[in-house]
């Protein structure tokens, strides 16, 4: 087993350069668009303030320009991002804010130069909108280490769209450029299938990049919405699987998904069992917790990806024992298009999806909630068709 990662190609595209997009002439806009209808109200939930909660929102989604995808959303995932974003627990957040990057829908209306996708076609949208084009992590497939201009699907500021901030999925429909949208298989369920486009890409993406295969050891610390998802790519990749947890409830929900092994993290003498049998651990855990104990469970050329972002400082990782065993500790970022896709289609083959709790628009801050406590088994998905109708005027 190697270390590494297959290169996507380029985005086939490439524009100018933002600051150039963002002052071309309206008469270039208004011609791209001129085969399709004016912009459009959609009926949304989101915040008007940190301390709103969700609310009714109708939000204004512009006529698709030449390589734009119009969407009509069906459903869309609840990520933990949304909540701290539309909490402003990040800071920087603008409001009104309709959160929402786990998009599923069908296409409703194509750019005039959008050849590569069919109206009525289930289509997805992640994490970004847009990015540069033009550095090298562009250029690499690399779209989420945009080293200049990632535009996210929400609360960010969109150049080529004279700077508009970005409103999500929580909508009844979303305008992308095609660069960004991805194919869904008809043969997986559209709710269930939503939260691949976060959760799945950024377990799968470091899987991936290790390059696991059959007779691989994977380990997965933590069982939320991302270590669920790691635990069924993994083993649909054919390797085996061990579950690190801090709780005995969690034994039995570790191998209803698939897990090998279930290992009680706080008994020194199950990890002293583990010790040097795994070959690269995905830690999902988003609260501080002491590294040194997962490394000595690592092999000889090991490495242990840490997906998730803690609020408080880490304890120090101890630099010896990557030494004595030329371990790798690394981060990883969800995943660029072309893996974001490959993702999909893996996952397809292998009838992978989340396991999912649907919810209705009324049911969006309880849903929060009970994200906040960890009471969901593993993640929400709200039903876009719960939404209403759009008002007359347009709140963001």
């Amino acid at each position: 087993m190697t270390p590494g990662r297959p290169v996507p190609p380029p985005l086939a595209k490439p524009l100018p350069d933002l600051d150039t997009a963002a002052n071309t002439d309206a008469s270039t806009t208004a011609g791209s668009a001129a085969q399709t209808a004016g912009p459009t109200l959609a009926a949304a939930y989101g915040a008007t303030a940190p301390d709103s909660g969700l609310v009714p929102l109708t939000v204004s989604r512009r006529a698709p320009k030449a390589d734009d995808v119009e969407i009509a959303i069906e459903f869309c995932g609840l990520c933990h991002s949304d909540v701290h974003a539309t909490r402003g627990e990040w800071g920087g957040d603008t409001y009104p804010l309709i959160p929402g990057h786990e998009i599923v829908g069908r296409v409703s209306r194509l750019g005039s130069d959008v050849d590569d996708f069919t109206i009525g076609e289930r289509v997805g949208v992640g994490c970004m909108v847009d990015s540069c084009r033009e550095c090298d992590s562009c250029l690499d497939g690399l779209e989420q280490y945009c080293e200049k201009a990632l535009v996210g699907t929400y609360g960010a500021k969109d150049a080529r769209n004279d700077g508009a901030i970005t409103q999500g999925g929580y909508a009844t429909s979303i305008v992308v450029d095609r660069n960004y949208v991805l194919r869904v298989p008809e043969t997986l369920d559209p709710a269930a299938v939503a939260p691949l486009l976060c959760a799945g890409i950024t377990t799968y993406s470091p899987l991936n990049h290790f390059e696991v295969e059959e007779g691989d050891v994977v380990g997965v610390v933590g069982l939320g919405g991302l270590g669920h998802m790691a635990v069924k790519i993994a083993k649909a990749m054919g390797a085996k699987v061990k579950v690190f947890t801090t709780s005995e409830n969690k034994f039995a929900a570790a191998r209803e998904l698939g897990a090998d092994d279930v290992i009680l993290s706080t008994d020194p003498a199950a990890m002293e069992a583990a010790n040097r049998s795994i070959d690269v651990i995905i830690d999902t855990v988003a609260a501080s917790h002491d590294l040194n104990p997962y490394f000595r469970t690592l092999r000889l050329d090991g490495a242990l990806f840490q997906l998730g972002l803690p609020e408080d400082a880490m304890p120090p990782v101890n630099p010896g024992a990557l030494i004595r065993r030329r371990i790798a500790y690394a981060g990883s970022l969800i995943g660029g298009i072309a893996e974001t896709q490959e993702m999909l289609d893996f996952c397809a083959e292998h009838g992978v999806v989340s396991d999912v709790e649907v919810v209705g628009a009324d049911q969006l801050n309880e849903a929060y909630d009970r994200m906040v406590a960890g009471d969901v088994k593993y993640r929400f998905v709200l039903d876009v068709s719960t939404l209403g109708s759009p008002a007359e005027k347009a709140d963001a």
